[in-house]
């Protein structure tokens, strides 16, 4: 009798060990469920999201973690690897080349701003003044170098192959002999004092204190594809969390805020 009834203790204190257990699993679930975290560049895409998005996630219940990273590679390798619930740093052009190199399934849900690339020099004031030999740097991913040589092609220093995704090999006309420098895009702004030109991406070209409206001496047209998205890994791109991240960051009060801080340097996209 005293076995049978330790017995019985001892499974009812397992029992209610279990059911303590099950209730602090879901309780932490729970919480996970309300939180989101976002890989992002630090400027702006950070600077939008903690300073217009966190707000706006907090009204609905939703806390946001923004992780910042420095380079193109990790933000999307994160996310794949389920580390980050989105990011927030790409185009979808860079994002549709990635998947194809890499075999993933990260998808764009939402378009939110064009950071249109520009053309910096410490050396000249004005494409015109560029001479032969002249040594550019542009970024070394395919999409972004793309973009660069094609805004050299618009300002007439270079005429390109009727390519889609196009490198220095690609140029068929080159009369001043230019050297195009291909580097990673987050080391243009260190370089800029040692080339003749170099084309940057808005994002670094502002971590820099370089405005793209002041200081480029030419920029990509506004009616430019390569506007900035959230990305997502295709399983979660119909989660709650998704459709809350989505609702925030295209919300009019996001679009003041990208309007009033960055006055033309950075346009939204919805």
């Amino acid at each position: 009798m005293k076995i049978k009834k330790i017995a019985t203790l001892a499974l009812a204190a397992g029992l209610s060990l279990s059911l303590v257990a099950c209730g602090s699993n879901k309780k932490e679930s729970a919480k996970d469920d309300k939180k989101i975290v976002i890989g992002a560049s630090a400027n702006p895409h950070a600077d939008i999201l903690n300073k217009a998005v966190k707000p706006l996630l907090e009204k609905d219940g939703y806390k946001l973690e923004v992780k910042v990273f420095n380079d193109y590679i990790l933000p999307n390798k994160a996310l794949d690897e389920g580390s980050l619930d989105a990011n927030f740093f790409q185009h979808e052009p860079y994002l549709n080349e990635y998947n194809t190199k890499n075999k993933t399934e990260i998808k764009s849900v939402a378009k939110v701003h064009l950071e249109p690339m520009g053309v910096y020099s410490q050396k000249v004031k004005s494409i015109s003044g560029v001479k032969d030999k002249a040594v550019i740097a542009v970024p070394n991913d395919p999409t972004n170098e793309t973009r660069a040589l094609k805004i050299l092609e618009k300002e007439g220093l270079i005429k390109l192959a009727d390519k889609e995704l196009l490198n220095k090999n690609d140029i068929k006309e080159n009369k001043k002999n230019i050297e195009i420098k291909e580097l990673a895009a987050e080391q243009l702004p260190t370089v800029l004092k040692d080339v003749d030109l170099a084309v940057i991406n808005s994002n670094y070209a502002l971590e820099a204190k370089l405005n793209p409206q002041k200081d480029a001496i030419a920029t990509e047209s506004k009616d430019s594809p390569y506007a900035n998205i959230i990305a997502v890994s295709s399983k979660n791109k119909d989660s709650e969390k998704t459709k809350a991240l989505i609702k925030a960051i295209q919300s009019p009060e996001v679009k003041t805020f990208i309007n009033d801080t960055y006055k033309g340097a950075i346009i939204p996209s919805f």
